[in-house]
């Protein structure tokens, strides 16, 4: 059954899948080159449950051709997907997710009129990008043991590799003194400039404050958009949130 085709609760109760009793023990860690060491070890503490799932609250602003405020709350799972459901600017709700290889897009005025209504190859290849970059999230979902496959290219830059539904994504982390990411970038398909021709582009994550849920160090607010690394990072930039509650799925 695809995403399109699941009821909500279905589609909640894939992603929602619980990973078992395990909790974390840096130990599982060996043989990890050391800066992955260094970041796993500050992003998950010792005894937290292996979630591969979270239920996230935040709230924060989105452009829309201009900036407006919203309130949100996501079920991520990164290896099966995300809803983010959210209210922006009190009269446009409705939700983006993943599942199943089908992404989908269905937003809506006040609950009743279409504002855009997408899916299709492009939105779910776009959305499968979506869900690895918002992996550091679920720092505990990142663990080998769960198919995420890490390199280090200096002490300050980590890579994972993780696929879901066959399809992988390479994420490059930025660290600090600390271990934690300043910064998150990967290609993802897309078409920014809404042109109809979509295409790899650079998408990035910039980590303005940390916080700490239930044993996860997480990033806790940042700003997220099209052309990372580029002149024209303000001008893709359209996303700026703060993570108000984190609750992994165990």
């Amino acid at each position: 059954m695809s995403a399109a085709a699941m009821p909500a609760g279905a589609l909640e109760r894939h992603l929602a899948r619980r990973a078992g009793s395990a909790v974390f023990d840096p130990a599982e860690l060996d043989g990890l080159p050391d800066p992955v060491r260094r970041y796993l070890r500050a992003a998950i503490g010792p005894g937290t449950p292996l979630a591969t799932a979270a239920v996230l609250r935040m709230r924060g602003t989105i452009k829309l051709g201009r900036w407006l405020p919203f309130r949100a709350t996501e079920l991520l799972a990164p290896q099966r997907g995300f809803r983010w459901s959210a209210r922006v600017a009190g009269v446009v709700s409705g939700s983006d997710s993943y599942a199943a290889g089908q992404g989908r897009m269905d937003w809506r005025l006040l609950g009743v009129f279409p504002v855009m209504r997408a899916d299709g190859r492009d939105v779910a290849r776009s959305a499968a990008g979506r869900a690895a970059a918002e992996a550091c999230w679920v720092p505990t979902a990142l663990l080998p043991r769960f198919g995420s496959r890490w390199s280090a290219v200096d002490e300050r830059h980590i890579r994972v590799r993780t696929t879901i539904d066959g399809i992988s994504c390479d994420v490059d982390y930025t660290l600090d003194e600390q271990a934690r990411p300043t910064r998150i970038v990967l290609d993802r398909w897309g078409d920014p400039d809404g042109t109809g021709t979509w295409g790899w582009h650079p998408f990035g994550f910039e980590v303005t404050a940390h916080a700490t849920f239930g044993g996860l160090t997480v990033p806790g607010a940042g700003r997220a958009g099209w052309f990372a690394g580029t002149e024209r990072r303000k001008q893709g930039e359209f996303f700026r949130v703060t993570l108000t509650a984190l609750r992994p799925v165990t």
